[in-house]
């Protein structure tokens, strides 16, 4: 029994990697958030600890859990890099593993032995120690999102995107509220498990009112959702046709395919616009060479901009001698100057390499994919469109899965929200699909509608309660294949401004410091013999 003894912990801790990776998508087993680290609490409240490291043991457990939940939830990033999705993964799993030691020190029941007075037995006590679990998730996925620029991708809470009651909690938490709502029930769990064995053996069951109040808490949430789906406000109809060339990435840039991209576009367009739409979307990087710089691309777009009656949203790289950008573009008319939105957050190891000078190993790793840097925009831009009048806000690529730039454009007057991208760096992997989850979340937050235009993925258009509403997909359900997507959005003509707009994180934030104050109070009490 030794033997078992010292091996179930990490078993188990295994096991939690396993049940966060089914979390999302392929899988979308989204039900499995609600006890998905039920097993790493039991390792890290009941297994045996090191009697020279014990909080050392605890983290390592921890980690482990990481490591499978982000190799097996990122495994995408291996189409563009093996050895920089491993690297990665190592990095993220550091986060779990400071969880686990923060969860040892100060969300773990101590007392006297179980004999004399069961730890387990005070309801108070346990859902204290479920609450501060929760706080100390939620503060080291604020950490993840924000480090280094941050790599906040599939936090817990993403996992519940398609539970539309529940999700609007994000109006006043972000996903960070459905996050800790997660990890909460898994620490009850285990708590309300291991209370019922130490009655059971004692013959008397009490009242679980730690359980209770969870509960009550999570259907509050659900409840609070429900409530949000009201009459609907005034708003402008605007007629949107997104194309989606489905061009594979090593074409791309390739100069032998430039005749085929642009036949592809023009095909696609032409289609589109046969559909009368006000507005007309191409996805990031749509043209091969840089709109600005390059005279057959401006060429190419003033083609359609001079027929005018629609305007012209599309990627483009802006290459000068004082900086490059990835950028977004809208041309109203012929006449009218283009409206240019320099992409604010660069996609680490995809549009920059941190501390490519200092540190070459990364650059090394990456290799040719990234030959160079992109400049980082100064922040939101909203475009205007003349007709009908409509304030957007263009966010490209990974953009959509930021809540602080969503926020800031919709502060700044945005009615709605346009997401161009390009996820066949990923090929036909999970990539789009988890990059749509994220998207829906910067709709329920600022209660603003999306419409996203891919190259390859997810094409669709999401509302301002985060529904999907629309979305292209061939006869089978490929939503990979190339095709166009007509859209008739209803577009608030006044949006709420909603808490999360007002506060932003600051559920995390509050998170952080109940951490950082607990574990400090617990660093200043005297050590016990």
């Amino acid at each position: 029994m030794p033997l078992l003894r010292s091996l179930w912990p990490w078993v188990a801790a295994a096991v939690s990697g396993i049940l966060l990776v089914l979390c999302f998508a392929p899988f979308d087993q989204a039900w499995l958030a609600w006890i998905a680290l039920a097993p790493l609490f039991a390792a890290i409240w009941f297994g045996p600890t090191h009697p020279r490291h014990p909080l050392l043991r605890k983290a390592e457990l921890g980690y482990l859990t990481g490591l499978i939940y982000f190799l097996g939830s990122l495994s995408w990033l291996h189409t563009v890099t093996v050895a920089g999705w491993f690297v990665l993964c190592l990095y993220l799993a550091v986060y779990p593993a400071l969880w686990s030691a923060i969860v040892f020190v100060i969300a773990t029941p101590r007392g006297r032995s179980e004999d004399e007075h069961p730890v387990w037995l005070s309801s108070w006590r346990n859902l204290a120690t479920g609450l501060l679990a929760a706080c100390a998730w939620v503060s080291v996925e604020f950490l993840r999102g924000h480090v280094f620029t941050g790599f906040g991708w599939n936090a817990l809470g993403i996992a519940l995107h398609a539970n539309v009651p529940l999700i609007q909690i994000a109006s006043l938490t972000g996903p960070a509220g459905l996050s800790f709502l997660a990890v909460l029930s898994s620490a009850i769990a285990v708590a309300t498990v291991r209370r019922l064995m130490i009655e059971a053996r004692g013959g008397r069951i009490r009242a679980h009112f730690d359980f209770t109040l969870t509960i009550a808490l999570i259907v509050a949430a659900f409840g609070y959702g429900l409530r949000q789906f009201g009459e609907p406000g005034g708003s402008v109809p605007l007629r949107v046709a997104a194309v989606q060339p489905s061009i594979p990435q090593d074409q791309k840039w390739n100069r032998a395919f430039e005749e085929r991209i642009y036949e592809t576009l023009s095909r696609q367009s032409d289609a589109a616009l046969a559909l009368r739409p006000d507005l007309l979307l191409w996805p990031e990087a749509a043209t091969p060479r840089g709109f600005f710089q390059d005279p057959l691309a401006h060429e190419f777009v003033n083609s359609y901009i001079s027929r005018g009656g629609f305007s012209l949203l599309f990627g483009t790289l802006i290459l000068s001698h004082e900086a490059d950008h990835n950028a977004a573009v809208l041309m109203t008319g012929a006449d009218a100057a283009p409206q240019v939105y320099p992409k604010t957050h660069l996609v680490m190891f995809g549009e920059y390499i941190p501390f490519r000078e200092s540190f070459p190993l990364f650059a090394i790793i990456v290799g040719n994919l990234v030959p160079a840097d992109f400049d980082a925009g100064a922040g939101p831009v909203i475009f205007h469109l003349p007709s009908p009048p409509v304030a957007i806000a263009p966010l490209i690529c990974f953009e959509d899965t930021l809540g602080y730039l969503a926020r800031d454009a919709a502060n700044q007057g945005a009615q709605l929200f346009v997401n161009i991208t390009n996820d066949g760096w990923f090929k036909r992997s999970a990539a789009s699909r988890q990059h749509a989850a994220h998207a829906v979340f910067r709709c329920v937050e600022t209660r603003r509608p999306m419409v996203r235009c891919a190259n390859t993925g997810v094409t669709c258009v999401i509302d301002d309660l985060g529904r999907i509403r629309q979305r292209l997909a061939s006869t089978d359900g490929d939503t990979f294949a190339e095709g166009v997507m007509l859209a008739e959005i209803a577009v608030p003509e006044n949006p709420p401004v909603t808490p999360y707009m007002r506060v932003g994180e600051l559920f995390s934030m509050l998170c952080l410091g109940a951490t950082f104050a607990t574990l400090a109070a617990a660093a200043a009490r005297p050590r016990r013999a």
